[in-house]
């Protein structure tokens, strides 16, 4: 089955149709390395965050210094540079800034190693990426 058939609402992360700290805690795995203003949906997960809410975040590291070129429009190309064609970017290991920088205190961990296997699957998690665990400040 599509996952978009079996999903309970579709919406937009850079400008989601929820409230001002309407959740206590956020999943999202995989998705920023497919947004083109990630930095307006890391904006947008810390506003529908109550205080002392938390988020957990992952996507691939893949270098030092995230590369992002939004003219990179070719799949191909996109494919080369970024890992997969409807990729926008690679991240780097500043990705932990680019959280900061959204007011975000940020661990990262990798929980997932001591995970069973079958809820690390069900979670849709990669064992040898680490997840960056953001908690809106009070």
């Amino acid at each position: 089955m599509d996952i978009r058939q079996s999903a309970m609402m579709r919406a937009d992360i850079t400008g989601m149709p929820f409230r001002s700290q309407t959740f206590d805690g956020l999943c999202c795995i995989h998705v920023l390395e497919h947004i083109p203003d990630d930095q307006q949906a890391i904006r947008e997960l810390h506003r529908v965050l109550r205080p002392g809410g938390w988020a957990v975040l992952q996507v691939p590291i893949e270098r030092d210094v995230t590369f992002e070129d939004p003219t990179i429009t070719n799949p191909n190309l996109r494919r080369r540079l970024f890992g997969q064609p409807d990729h926008v970017r690679v991240y780097g290991r500043d990705f932990k800034d680019r959280l900061a920088a959204a007011r975000f205190s940020v661990s990262v961990e990798r929980p997932q190693r001591r995970l069973d296997r079958n809820v690390v699957a069900r979670c849709g998690l990669k064992t040898v990426e680490d997840i960056f665990l953001c908690r809106k400040m009070r």
